[in-house]
């Protein structure tokens, strides 16, 4: 059984929550708190498997809990998220101080219909909890996780197999935004190719992501435009709700942010954008998995490969969520299997000024 503590000063949003995670027969609401200082007590007692945690509150906000929490004694926190851009810096900070994840908050007019968020947040409950015995290890430790992690690559590529590439994909979802933020602040400001990414992430949140990690980065961090040349040491974003593609206009790298297929089950799609990747460049391509839920890459991935483009995939034990990098490494797709700390010295390696 699940334990999970929920965190907010809506009596209607407890209720809410707890109504929808009880339909799950694996998870027990075991407490409930309307403000920060509660949830930090109710936190000790009765040492919950995850946390829902809202950011408005009185006495106590939900970023100054989840802070004191991890410091304390951490726990897989998701964060109940407005989305709006007020919203998406908020929650962006809150992953940066440990939260795994978030759901959208109640009353919010681009909130998921019900049935969509009671699927999704089980499902987030669910995948979170695997990880609270991993923070406490590396908590207890004092190191971000534990050496055993530090690496597990695949068998080495041979010398004469190492082709110069000319673009790098990234398909994160889960647990992403401090992933992308480790992976681009380690590649210096000349790195000599453009890098996409199809973060699963909603609209709002996209472009408040983007300035964040330019301000952190040596690298060029945009949104993506509509349709772009691409430029070396620039890393770019797609926009939420929509999928970024690359193309090959008169010899030109472009990038191209479409609606299309609009029938896919994740905006922006990490398909389409390794599908597109490995079309235009084949052995000059390189698509790159990162941690989340579900298998989206995957087919993407595929065509890539077929197209002779590398792969890597991120390993499990770095990953919140070993859903994404699993699906790429159990079909063989993967030409390396990286732990995060190592992903950008990876990356480097296929690419020559």
């Amino acid at each position: 059984m699940i334990k999970v503590l929920v965190v907010d000063d809506s009596a209607f949003v407890r209720r809410s929550l707890i109504a929808l995670l009880e339909k799950d027969a694996d998870i027990k609401v075991v407490a409930s708190a309307s403000n920060g200082e509660e949830s930090i007590e109710l936190a000790r007692k009765f040492d919950p498997d995850v946390i829902t945690m809202d950011v408005e509150m009185p006495r106590m906000d939900g970023l100054t809990a989840l802070q004191r929490i991890m410091e304390e004694k951490p726990f897989p926190v998701i964060m109940v998220s407005s989305l709006t851009q007020e919203g998406a810096y908020t929650t962006l900070k809150a992953l940066e101080l440990g939260a795994l994840d978030f759901i959208p908050k109640f009353g919010s007019a681009a909130m998921p219909d019900m049935v969509r968020l009671e699927s999704e947040l089980c499902a987030k409950v669910k995948a979170l909890a695997r990880r609270k015995a991993f923070m406490r290890l590396a908590f207890n430790r004092g190191k971000s996780h534990p050496k055993e992690c530090a690496l597990a690559p695949a068998p080495p590529l041979q010398t004469g197999d190492r082709v110069s590439c000319e673009i790098v994909s990234i398909g994160v979802s889960t647990g992403g935004p401090p992933a992308v933020q480790k992976v681009l602040s380690a590649l210096p400001a000349d790195f000599p190719a453009p890098i996409l990414i199809a973060q699963h992430m909603p609209a709002a949140f996209t472009g408040p992501f983007a300035e964040r990690l330019n301000s952190q980065c040596a690298l060029t961090v945009k949104e993506a435009e509509s349709v772009e040349r691409l430029k070396g040491g620039t890393a770019y974003i797609c926009p939420g709700g929509k999928h970024l593609r690359l193309e090959n206009r008169g010899g030109c790298l472009m990038g191209v942010v479409t609606e299309e297929p609009k029938e896919a089950l994740y905006k922006p799609s990490a398909n389409v954008l390794m599908e597109t990747t490995g079309k235009t460049l084949g052995r000059k391509a390189l698509g790159v998995i990162l941690t989340g839920m579900g298998s989206d890459g995957l087919e993407g991935t595929k065509i890539l490969k077929e197209k002779g483009g590398r792969a890597i995939a991120q390993n499990e034990a770095s990953c919140v969520v070993y859903g994404m990098p699993k699906a790429i490494v159990d079909a063989k797709l993967a030409d390396e299997i990286v732990d995060i700390d190592g992903m950008a010295c990876a990356i480097l390696s296929y690419f020559s000024k």
